[in-house]
């Protein structure tokens, strides 16, 4: 009998243990609150005060993830930049090329040769997310689709998103187009700033285009108290993103949530973020985080440089230490015709300038984004190029190599329509360089047209089948 009672006692107690350890768990998970998120190894999220720039909230924050849509916040921040500067009108006509008309859903469906104004561009892509107008925007402010990813990867770095680089402007699958949760909160941050008179177009509920009328694909917007934009997004490879602003009395957050599981689980997860971390916002602070001009510095050892005899480099000055301070400058800066300043003080230092050989290199490996596999999606940012190319000069450091091309891009005018710039790793030595390269001519004639122009304003450049 008392052998017995005594074992009614110890299972009372393991019970009672089990539940206890239960109890515990779950005040755990609670108190983590992002945990079922951060499972989720596509997950990455961040809430900054708007008021302070103080991050409230990271979890693989700075870790490379894909945009999808959220891409479109840059196209309208260089379409709001456009318009304040009078380069563009709300009533301007955007026409849509074949090259535009033929973007996959979601998009508007607007045939090739019709238009539509900016502001209803504005509210498709802000709406509608639409893939068609975000092409025809681009092709517009930039001349191509290719310089106005330029322009946007140019305009992340001026406003400090150190680790986004943009393809497209419209966010279809590109495995280079890669950004990270701190510069979308970065990016949503300086939107509303910048541009506090367009911002209000990202708290419009519905689009109504002809006899369409095209819904919000943010559901927080009116469910969600003090919730007034910004944008959704998703692709296979992204997951489910949205990057949200919130402004509720006297306290105000930027939230980003990428990688959701479903669109419920993201919006889930991002009104928990919202419930949690307003509160812990600070009263005060006048805002004003993000500098409109702000340039990036990059150190990069003379020594290491492979330069063009001739022609221009980007800007760059010499520091006692024999470093040169790189400044990634506006997308479109002057062009500078013969010797640069910069390659005629190296050659009175007498440091080797060597010209770029022709060589068989492996395309320069994508920096480490989501493991998933990118959609099979082909778009006009997204097809692959084939056919010559041409190469004019090579750097240490990548973004050198890019400021290089987009220099290069202004001086090659009509030669390098409907050419791709890009850069190609290859080892020299224990150092990795970058070549800077235009691809997708369509034959050698093309190529080497554009080489003689680009060699009358003083580059050095060559022509190589791909």
């Amino acid at each position: 009998m008392y052998q017995r009672k005594l074992s009614s006692i110890d299972r009372f107690a393991a019970l009672s243990s089990s539940v206890l350890q239960l109890l515990a768990l779950v005040g755990l998970a609670l108190a983590l609150g992002s945990a079922p998120a951060a499972a989720n190894s596509k997950y990455a999220g961040i809430v900054v005060d708007a008021k302070t720039g103080k991050t409230l909230y990271a979890h693989d924050a700075d870790e490379l993830r894909y945009p999808a849509s959220l891409t479109k916040m840059m196209t309208l921040y260089l379409v709001f930049e456009a318009l304040e500067r009078g380069a563009i009108r709300l009533d301007t006509r955007i026409k849509f090329s074949a090259n535009a008309a033929k973007e996959p859903p979601t998009k508007l469906g607007v045939g090739t040769g019709r238009s539509i104004t900016v502001e209803q561009g504005i509210y498709a892509l802000v709406t509608k997310s639409a893939n068609d107008a975000s092409t025809a925007i681009a092709e517009h402010l930039g001349g191509s689709e290719a310089k106005f990813a330029r322009m946007m990867t140019a305009k992340a770095r001026a406003l400090g998103m150190s680790k986004t680089t943009f393809h497209n402007a419209h966010g279809l699958p590109n495995s280079k187009q890669v950004t990270t949760a701190r510069d979308m909160a970065r990016l949503g941050i300086a939107l509303r700033e910048h541009y506090p008179r367009q911002y209000k177009y990202f708290s419009a509920r519905s689009f109504t285009f002809g006899k369409t009328r095209m819904g919000n694909h943010n559901r927080l917007l009116g469910t969600v108290r003090g919730v007034d934009g910004i944008k959704t997004g998703y692709t296979r490879a992204s997951g489910f993103n949205l990057v949200s602003s919130v402004i509720d009395r006297d306290r105000s957050i930027v939230a980003v949530v990428m990688g959701g599981r479903t669109g419920a689980s993201r919006n889930a997860q991002m009104k928990d973020l919202i419930a949690r971390y307003l509160p812990k916002a600070s009263t005060r602070g006048s805002g004003n985080l993000i500098a409109r001009g702000a340039m990036t510095n990059m150190a990069i050892d003379v020594a290491a440089l492979e330069l063009p005899k001739v022609g221009p480099v980007p800007s760059q000055r010499h520091e006692a230490n024999q470093r040169l301070a790189f400044a990634y400058a506006a997308p479109t800066p002057e062009p500078v015709v013969g010797r640069s300043a910069l390659v005629n003080s190296l050659i009175a230092q007498k440091v080797a300038i060597p010209t770029p050989a022709p060589a068989v290199v492996p395309p320069m490996p994508v920096a480490a984004a989501p493991n998933e596999a990118i959609d099979p999606v082909t778009t006009a940012s997204t097809a692959p190029r084939d056919g010559w190319m041409i190469q004019i000069g090579a750097m240490p450091d990548r973004n050198a190599a890019v400021a290089l091309l987009t220099e290069a891009q202004d001086a090659g005018g009509n030669s390098l329509t409907g050419t791709e710039p890009f850069t190609m790793a290859y080892a020299k030595g224990n150092e990795q360089l970058y070549r800077a390269r235009f691809g997708g001519f369509d034959g050698q004639a093309a190529a080497t047209r554009a080489c003689a122009t680009l060699k009358k304003k003083g580059y050095a450049c060559w022509a190589t089948a791909n």
